[in-house]
């Protein structure tokens, strides 16, 4: 069967791509997610935070060198050997380059402007295909409209536009209150592609300690729906890749994204939960599937389930939701 797809205008041999995660810090494991079928890697995230700490190290280690006598100045470490979170990124980059055959996409995390352009710069000399923003940004202020948290995502990829000329994929979250009109914005913008939908981790509160406790969770199939409507209200009215990341766990979820109208799709807590072979599983389902269908390629199934396509327009859209309510039939008391 006919794998092919393009992600943000590279050429794969198929639709499976693990999204950021620890995974990519190891070489091996990278090699392992490609030998399962991967058919690109988007790296670890390098986070604004991190890169304004190493910053914040260096401003002190400039500062506290030129206090003191002369003798005490030696028990500071020399510059070159402060370590710098994006050196090592831009080293694993190369290495992860140079190892495996598949397109290797770096990924920015922040949400400031500042920064952003040379870091860019810098992953695009290392060599990277292509460039994943991630804006993880939690609008908490309540002088902060609905309009600046969008110009936000606008003006960080505008002016990385302007200097970078890999293509970016901007990430994003589904609390906007109107996807569609941030995702064509963005296209116009320059953006190559947008990845559907980036997953907040939620605070939670530990009622022993009585504080705080962040929690990972991974994700399951349930919260791919929610991209899978979106992916499907836009497939043919943008151009630019559609990319389905969170829930994606099995050859099914897959299939209903690519159906769907996802160019890709990105694979995270089921390779975190099974291991990199989790991507050969998924691939023997996906081709499996294909021969017992009309479908002949990935090309030729993509989207046909979309809402252009459709021959119910209201699938996807608030009708949908009043006729599930009707239809709903509660368990009798005891069952």
């Amino acid at each position: 069967m006919d794998l092919r797809t393009t992600y943000l205008g590279l050429p794969l041999k198929n639709p499976l791509v693990p999204s950021s995660s620890p995974l990519s810090r190891n070489l091996d494991t990278a090699k392992r997610l490609e030998d399962a079928g991967a058919a690109a890697l988007i790296m670890y995230s390098l986070f604004e935070e991190e890169l304004q700490h190493d910053q914040e190290v260096m401003d002190g280690y400039l500062q506290n060198q030129a206090l003191g006598h002369g003798e005490a100045s030696s028990f500071l470490p020399m510059h070159a050997a402060l370590p710098s979170r994006l050196e090592h990124y831009l080293e694993q980059l190369q290495r992860l380059k140079q190892s495996l055959e598949i397109p290797v996409i770096a990924s920015l995390n922040g949400i400031t402007p500042g920064g952003w352009i040379e870091h860019g710069k810098a992953l695009q000399e290392a060599g990277a295909d292509a460039l994943e923003l991630n804006v993880y940004y939690i609008a908490g202020d309540m002088q902060i409209s609905g309009s600046e948290v969008e110009r936000r995502y606008i003006d960080l990829l505008h002016e990385l536009r302007q200097h970078v000329t890999l293509p970016i994929a901007m990430k994003l979250s589904p609390q906007f209150s109107s996807v569609t009109n941030i995702v064509a914005h963005l296209e116009r913008v320059g953006a190559a592609g947008v990845s559907l939908f980036n997953r907040f981790y939620q605070p939670d509160i530990d009622i022993d300690s009585l504080r705080v406790a962040p929690q990972l969770h991974l994700s399951n199939s349930a919260e791919a729906l929610l991209a899978l409507r979106w992916i499907a209200i836009l497939h043919g009215r943008v151009k630019l890749t559609l990319a389905a990341t969170g829930g994606i766990h099995n050859h099914e979820d897959a299939l209903k994204m690519l159906l769907a109208g996802a160019d890709v799709v990105h694979l995270c807590s089921a390779l975190l939960k099974h291991g990199p072979g989790r991507v050969a599983e998924i691939l023997r389902g996906i081709e499996a599937w294909l021969e017992e269908s009309p479908y002949e390629s990935i090309e030729q199934l993509k989207g046909t389930l979309s809402q252009r396509h459709n021959g119910d327009a209201s699938a996807y859209a608030r009708a949908n939701y009043l006729q599930l309510l009707d239809s709903y039939t509660p368990l009798r008391q005891g069952h």
